[in-house]
């Protein structure tokens, strides 16, 4: 297949690939500033972070901690504000009076539905753009930079959100 002008040469160049990598990471964290830009009156994105992790499914607070990264003292004073928001709802767990169980409410699970259905339509339209057999590839290719990042698929976990596995 011939190069087309002021197309870059690919190949196993690992700068080249880190480059290219970093320069979608940059267009992906715009899509993601601009989806969640219609909810910012209502939630930062620290915030939406954890209405992404709390929407996976009722949670503890100390796994949400763990899952965001941050002590659990901060992790509460985030779900108590989203609770004044009426995003989040929080509740002593029946079977341990100790654990702290968080689940979204309607209204949070809308905001999360929205931002979610926005970053992927933009996404699309950019896909769109492309030949579809090099979006075939980009199939495969990042089905494995996800596996290699020990990121579940799609559907699986977060979808189109944050955080990973690892976070």
């Amino acid at each position: 297949m011939a190069m087309e002008a002021g197309e870059e040469p690919l190949g196993d160049d690992l700068e080249a690939v880190t480059v290219a990598v970093l320069t979608a990471s940059r267009v992906l964290v715009a899509v993601s500033a601009r989806s969640l830009a219609a909810a910012e009156d209502r939630v930062t994105l620290p915030q939406f972070r954890m209405l992404l992790v709390v929407g996976q499914g009722e949670t503890k607070l100390v796994t949400l901690a763990e899952k965001l990264g941050v002590n659990p003292s901060t992790a509460m004073r985030m779900a108590d504000r989203l609770a004044v928001t009426g995003l989040l709802e929080r509740e002593v767990n029946p079977h341990n009076r100790r654990e702290t169980l968080l689940r979204l409410t309607d209204n949070g699970r809308r905001i999360v539905d929205e931002v979610t259905a926005r970053r992927k339509e933009e996404i699309a339209a950019i896909l769109a753009r492309m030949p579809a057999s090099r979006r075939q590839a980009l199939i495969v290719a990042m089905r494995e930079f996800n596996e290699a990042a020990g990121e579940p698929p799609a559907g699986v976990a977060f979808p189109l959100g944050w955080p990973g596995p690892s976070s």
